[in-house]
């Protein structure tokens, strides 16, 4: 006997940016909804859901990790190398290079018992 009402799970598919950047496009119109959208494209809805959530993290609308910090924290959960571009502090310029000076002052403060 078949197993009833069970759906084998569908492979796991990639997508380029620039076809989820088309797909945010068609949502952010407002004439489809997200789950008319979902179906036009043969995705699930909640990929569609998720993909709108990051682009409004990376666009600053929501809080949360952005792309890039999501790819950092990955690379150094695998054991590589952080990407090369950073964070970027919203008055330009690498979170780590704003940090750096910092940190260098507080070592010599502490070496030079001046702090």
């Amino acid at each position: 006997m078949e197993s009833m009402g069970k759906k084998k799970p569908r492979p796991r598919r990639s997508f380029t940016p620039e076809f989820k950047a088309e797909i945010l496009d068609l949502c952010r119109r407002g004439d489809r909804s997200m789950g008319q959208v979902a179906k036009d494209f043969d995705l699930t809805e909640t990929a569609v859901r998720d993909w709108v959530k990051q682009a409004e993290v990376d666009a600053g609308e929501r809080d949360g990790l952005t792309s890039s910090e999501r790819e950092e924290l990955a690379a150094q959960a695998a054991g590589k190398p952080p990407p090369a571009r950073g964070r970027r502090h919203p008055q330009g310029g690498r979170l780590e290079d704003l940090v750096r000076p910092l940190e260098l002052g507080d070592f010599l403060l502490q070496r030079f018992d001046l702090g």
